[in-house]
């Protein structure tokens, strides 16, 4: 299972977040990965080791290649944590409104979307 706080660190980085992109096409290739980022396919590669550590992606072994995928886990464990936060956020914003609706009884409560 991922840490999040590895998880979180890997995606800081803006060329890893666009590989994670483009591996949530499908799998590739480290050569089909670099194709559009000015780097060399060593310095893609690191990134790859990155993660991968961090349990956002999977290498299998095809030959001489190493094609990566992305791991549905550790998208599902990154969604689970920022759901919890925007159930939060709601739960704060309803009493916020059950506050704004004591304050003035007249104003009409505003639905929830």
């Amino acid at each position: 299972m991922p840490n999040l706080d590895s998880t979180f660190a890997a995606l800081s980085d803006p060329t890893r977040r666009a590989i994670l992109a483009r591996l949530a096409l499908g799998e590739t290739t480290v050569m089909e990965l670099a194709k559009p980022f000015e780097m060399t396919q060593p310095a893609v590669s690191r990134h790859l080791k990155v993660l991968e550590a961090a349990g956002l992606i999977v290498r299998r072994i095809e030959g001489s290649k190493r094609p990566a995928r992305l791991t549905p886990e550790a998208v599902t464990e990154i969604d689970q944590w920022l759901s919890m936060l925007r159930n939060a956020l709601a739960k704060n914003y309803d009493r916020l409104d059950q506050v704004l609706a004591q304050i003035d009884p007249k104003k009409e409560e505003i639905p929830n979307e």
